[in-house]
């Protein structure tokens, strides 16, 4: 962000708690939490409850840090689209210098307290991850080209690895696998949104592919990282911390999902418009779920185990 843009940002009001909490994006954070705790309970090493508060907690903040991070870097276009104009930085609540410095605290605080608690390797792919989410995702890659989605989703994908290596100290194809399903779900998730937010992103001279490439190449691609996506959900059934119970819902759900990256790939301009983006509003809606309800169904597994029902052995 130039300085000039810093300069253009001017508080209007005394802010609030609820603002400086704003700043670390509060849903991305949710679900940040949701998977590093399902990374850490489908790991084969008991982990001590408090702990793995501590660690959690430490994935959060670190994730939160990043969001104010982002907010401080994007402030200037943030003003320009309607879904962020009224975060507390564009809306005057928050200076963009206060952002950094919560930021740049919070990101020390979460990666010396995690390596402190649990162990050098989880301590370091947080601060990877923290890197990753402003310095390649948010400065380099998000104005730069329409792939910001498919590499920058990197970012989001970390938080199960990390809860895995809090609990076991290393990577292992489980890890890995957690990491490729967010990792592959990021990119139509996202195009799916751009699809009906597309104005925004030009506004802001965001080259997200619909601008880029236009609409029907966005649909494309939609389709064929849902096709990419499925047979990485489909694997994890067949890792130690999959079972029959995660392959039917797994099966559900990417059959719910293909249908509607399906019903996307057919569309065409003129009846998006006309039904105000309906199709494009329920897949990402379909999207959303998706992951969470995988996630949840980690965690059924992890808890059949632990009664002795869990996994393919006793069934």
């Amino acid at each position: 962000m130039t300085d000039a843009s810093l300069q253009s940002v001017t508080t209007t009001g005394e802010a609030g708690m609820g603002d400086y909490f704003a700043l670390l994006k509060p849903r991305v954070m949710s679900l940040v939490i949701f998977t590093a705790f399902v990374g850490l309970c489908v790991a084969p090493v008991h982990v001590h409850p408090f702990i793995g508060f501590v660690a959690i907690l430490c994935i959060a903040v670190g994730a939160g840090a990043s969001g104010a991070l982002n907010m401080w870097w994007d402030s200037d276009i943030d003003g320009l689209m309607r879904r962020t104009a009224k975060r507390p930085i564009p809306a005057g609540k928050v200076t963009p210098e206060e952002a950094l410095g919560l930021g740049i605290a919070l990101s020390g605080f979460s990666v010396v307290l995690l390596w402190l608690a649990t162990n050098a390797l989880a301590a370091a792919l947080l601060a990877f991850t923290i890197f990753f989410y402003i310095v390649v995702y948010s400065m380099w890659l998000k104005r730069s080209t329409p792939q910001n989605i498919v590499i920058g989703g990197a970012a989001g994908a970390f938080p199960p690895m990390i809860g895995w290596v809090v609990a076991t100290g290393s990577v292992s194809i489980e890890a890995m696998l957690m990491f490729a399903l967010i990792f592959m779900w990021t990119p139509p998730h996202f195009w799916a949104l751009a699809l009906f937010v597309k104005s925004d992103y030009g506004d802001a001279k965001v080259p997200m592919l619909t601008e880029t490439h236009g609409r029907r190449v966005t649909r494309n691609h939609v389709l064929v990282y849902t096709i990419a996506l499925i047979p990485v959900a489909l694997g994890i059934a067949f890792t130690s911390i999959g079972g029959p119970v995660y392959l039917v819902i797994s099966l559900v759900l990417n059959a719910r999902f293909l249908n509607g990256a399906i019903a996307l790939w057919r569309r065409d301009e003129d009846a998006a418009v006309a039904d105000n983006y309906a199709t494009e509003k329920r897949v990402f809606r379909i999207s959303l779920s998706y992951l969470f309800l995988h996630f949840g169904a980690l965690l059924i597994e992890a808890a059949l185990r632990a009664f002795g029902y869990g996994g393919w052995g006793l069934w």
